[in-house]
């Protein structure tokens, strides 16, 4: 157990030095966030998901401590991990553990930064429903993502409590997702508009606090005549995270289709997160020519649906975490080739 609490203790410390790294580098100052500083952002966060997989790879058995052949074989039973171990060869046992962790945290990494671009496209209508000042962007993803975080680690530790309890649940999940990616697929853009004054979060607030009825620069509270009002910016900020909580229900059950240790889900979960800031950043101008993303991110948790239900099968047949990432994989790739090779028809009002 020392060595787990160690592990995640560490892991929690560095997300602690980012967040730090990233309030100091940006919100000192009320600018917009230039797309040099977005991609150098997004570059070092991709980087910084890479060298965790290679920590993996050499160091994964820290995670649970696993020091002996018997340890190994009661982890990887636990986990559920799709790897056939070599009785009497504890070497290479270990390092056939250490390399699908390592894949499993890298796919869990790419589900959830594919469907963080989804989650883009939703801020985008918001900070625009909202005539959000550009400059405050900044301000709202960092709180709202520091809010996304503890959301994610009490969804993801409650739900691997659930699936060891009630295996069952994973074909709910499963269900779900074959409904979500259903309905994604047959979705409108009509359907993703956004009414500031209708909003499910404005009339809860509202009916709770006064709010002020402008901006009053990055203030998320104001004080008029000693009375506290919430601001549009704070209004924004919880809508951010009423909406991350939506995602949530669908991108950890998706995590959950490729590794059923809950450590591993929590990683790749908040690396893809904290590289969501900055990715907004360099996307938020170009997002719309992706138009076909949205119909790949549909097939995406179709798929991971079925393979959720269809797990024993999969199994059977030699279905590895590897295959699962390589279609992973092509199904984005393939969306965004199709938004460039067949980009959207312009509309023009009258």
């Amino acid at each position: 157990m020392s060595n787990e609490i160690l592990f995640i203790g560490g892991f929690l410390l560095f997300i602690v030095l980012i967040l730090a790294l990233d309030l100091g580098l940006f919100s000192k100052t009320e600018k917009v966030v230039s797309l040099k500083q977005a991609g150098i952002m997004s570059f070092v966060m991709v980087l910084l998901a890479l060298g965790f997989y290679f920590l993996l790879l050499l160091e994964g058995q820290e995670l649970h401590g696993i020091d002996s052949y018997a340890k190994l074989e009661h982890i990887v039973k636990a986990h559920q991990h799709q790897i056939t171990l070599i009785p009497g060869n504890f070497e290479e046992s270990l390092r056939i553990y250490k390399q699908n962790l390592g894949i499993e945290f890298l796919t869990g990494y790419v589900i959830e930064y594919a469907l963080s671009v989804d989650n883009i496209f939703v801020i985008v209508l918001i900070f625009s429903a909202f005539a959000v000042p550009e400059k405050y962007y900044h301000r709202v993803l960092f709180w709202g993502i520091l809010g996304a975080i503890i959301m994610r680690f009490i969804f993801i530790f409650a739900g691997a409590a659930l699936i060891s309890k009630f295996a069952w649940i994973l074909y709910v999940f499963g269900a779900f997702l074959i409904f979500t990616g259903i309905r994604m697929f047959l979705s409108k853009e009509e359907d993703d508009k956004i009414d500031p004054e209708n909003h499910k979060v404005v009339k809860f607030a509202s009916r709770f606090f006064a709010i002020h009825p402008r901006y009053e620069g990055k203030k998320f509270f104001f004080k008029v005549n000693g009375k506290t009002l919430l601001t549009p910016l704070f209004l924004v900020l919880l809508i951010v995270e009423f909406t991350d909580l939506i995602f949530a229900v669908d991108s950890i059950p998706a995590i959950f289709a490729v590794t059923k240790d809950a450590y591993i889900v929590f990683f790749s979960n908040i690396f893809a997160i904290m590289g969501l800031r900055s990715m907004f950043f360099l996307l938020v101008n170009i997002i719309h020519k992706f138009h076909y993303l949205k119909t790949g991110l549909a097939v995406l948790l179709t798929f991971i649906g079925i393979k959720m239900l269809a797990h024993d099968y999969l199994k059977f047949w030699g279905f590895t975490t590897e295959h699962s990432l390589l279609v992973i994989l092509f199904i984005l790739t393939a969306s965004i080739v199709a938004s460039l090779v067949f980009p959207k028809k312009k509309t023009h009002h009258h």
